[in-house]
């Protein structure tokens, strides 16, 4: 699903009116009506309750005022409340603002503080509140009353209801430009907006509920300009395909893993269970010769292959030949591999010379600091790196809080630029092409701040990659996938306790979930005993 910013949600909106011909009534009309549609799921049932409507004197408030009729259709005790001057209100709003008033709704005119003053008392007594005062045009922070306005319905414990955006949020930026509401549900129209899905502006959302107000889903994918997009269900399901009952394990790929540095096994384990656990049909994971029956005996399932190690127990220089003469469909290397020499030498030889894409993370991604030239896909190898962002800024040179404040733009540029795959994980954890276009997650928790967690996404990704042949796909079917089993991981088990291995643990389920099919109830794993 899209995620557009202000230029491009006007444009949409021009389109719709001007080339199809669909009035802007008549969007403003679907906008209101679908608005209490969610507040009806969210809320429960409405009527004989009190809703306060706070409305500005442009689109958003004209969305308002039809929030307002339709509430009064349903039975709620609506009071409309116009933040400026009514007699500035125009166009579509002016018109649904004059039916109201035809209906017997009166709208109260607040225009300074004392105004706001005499009448916060009511509105902080009502059941909830509709944030309808700005929509996407907002470009700068607020002041002087609406600043007041968004303190007080912040602090007065009332569910808040933010009709496309809360107010104070700029469309075109994640960083809250100065005070805004913090929105326990937003309706977003037509499509998400940029501080929907990215934090921290994301924070103040709420709940996202994505409207359907009859702009047609081809306008919104022909329109210009930065392409990203939000993860949807719908469509990662799609990615999902049943088995054949005639196949067997060489369809489903195969998987080399390379790292497991003796002190570092369990971060090429937990890769590995990642694969496994994804529906790679070969797993196989290369270690130093000393590591190898540690690795070994963690599990059955996958294949070992020694190679030479190093006096600090990493990959020692001439493994690589070995690596590439190993018939696999993808190589994923990093988790516990080691910064020695060899090791550096292996990933950057690697690179060079695989006949086969391959997944790039951990310890592998830090070998490229300073030297990211080397770090390029190719015509028919497939790079993905999987960097956290600290390992993003070692490859940059630059600040971690960078990297956070500019977590689309600095994952964009490095795809464009090394024509890769960047998976940029973290909350909401981004996925950038070497053609631009970015996605964003929106599964997962606090609670996968643990070590290995990205180890387990590693291996996830080599194996959905092995399968599907699409890295971006891959990318994404793994990073939702592995959030949705943190999720599920957190219900069991709280976010402290949480482990790597429970995120394994919970890998079928999380498929199950995806695909609607019914959850299994906790059991043994990786990640230690089930609860009886």
């Amino acid at each position: 699903m899209r995620v557009l910013n202000a230029a491009q949600m006007r444009e949409a909106d021009r389109y719709t009116i001007e080339e199809i011909g669909l009035p802007s009534i008549v969007l403003m009309e679907n906008a209101g009506r679908q608005v209490v549609a969610a507040m009806e799921a969210a809320l429960g049932e409405l009527a004989g309750r009190r809703v306060a409507v706070l409305a500005g004197r442009g689109n958003n408030g004209g969305d308002g005022f039809v929030v307002a009729r339709t509430l009064l259709e349903r039975g709620v005790h609506v009071s409309v409340f116009v933040l400026g001057a009514i007699d500035a209100v125009r166009g579509d709003a002016r018109i649904n603002l004059e039916i109201l008033g035809r209906l017997g709704l009166r709208a109260v005119e607040i225009s300074d503080p004392q105004d706001w003053e005499l009448h916060f008392s009511d509105i902080s007594r009502c059941d909830a509140i509709v944030d309808a005062i700005f929509g996407t045009g907002l470009t700068r922070g607020v002041e002087g009353l609406l600043q007041t306005v968004i303190a007080d319905v912040n602090a007065s414990g009332r569910p808040v209801v933010a009709v496309d955006l809360p107010s104070g949020l700029s469309a075109d930026c994640h960083e809250p430009p100065g005070e805004a509401i913090e929105a326990t549900l937003t309706v977003a129209l037509a499509a998400p907006k940029v501080p929907h899905v990215l934090p921290p502006a994301e924070r103040y959302c709420g709940d996202l509920v994505i409207a359907d107000i009859g702009i047609p889903d081809d306008v919104i994918a022909g329109l210009e300009g930065p392409y990203l997009e939000m993860l949807a269900r719908e469509a990662v399901r799609e990615l999902v395909q049943p088995r054949a009952a005639e196949t067997h394990k060489g369809d489903y790929g195969r998987v080399l893993l390379v790292g497991g540095a003796l002190g570092r096994t369990g971060a090429i384990h937990l890769a590995a269970m990642g694969a496994l656990r994804s529906g790679a049909g070969l797993v196989t994971v290369a270690t130093p010769r000393q590591a190898l029956p540690i690795v070994a005996a963690m599990a059955a399932e996958y294949m070992t292959e020694p190679i030479e190690a190093d006096e600090v127990h990493g990959p020692a220089p001439g493994c690589l030949e070995r690596l590439l003469a190993t018939k696999t469909d993808v190589i994923a290397i990093g988790p516990g591999l080691g910064l020695g020499d060899g090791a550096r030498q292996l990933v950057h030889d690697l690179v060079e010379r695989s006949g086969v894409s391959l997944v790039v993370d951990a310890d592998a991604l830090s070998l490229f600091a300073g030297e990211t030239q080397r770090l390029r896909g190719r015509d028919g190898l497939d790079v993905i790196i999987t960097p956290h962002p600290g390992e993003m800024a070692r490859l940059l040179g630059i600040s971690i809080e960078h990297v956070q404040r500019n977590r689309v733009d600095v994952a964009r540029e490095f795809a464009i630029a090394h024509r890769l795959y960047v998976v940029l994980k973290g909350h909401r954890t981004v996925i950038a092409t070497p053609e631009g276009h970015v996605s964003v997650n929106l599964t997962g928790n606090a609670g996968m701040a643990t070590g290995g967690s990205g180890d387990v996404l590693t291996g996830m990704i080599a194996a959905w990659f092995a399968q599907m042949l699409d890295a971006e796909a891959a990318c994404q079917l793994a990073v939702h996938l592995h959030g949705l089993a943190g999720d599920l991981a957190e219900a069991d088990e709280g976010q402290q306790a949480m482990t790597a291995g429970d995120i394994v643990t919970h890998l079928g389920d999380a498929v199950l979930e995806l695909t609607a099919r019914e959850r299994r109830e906790p059991r043994d794993g990786p990640g230690g005993a089930g609860r009886p």
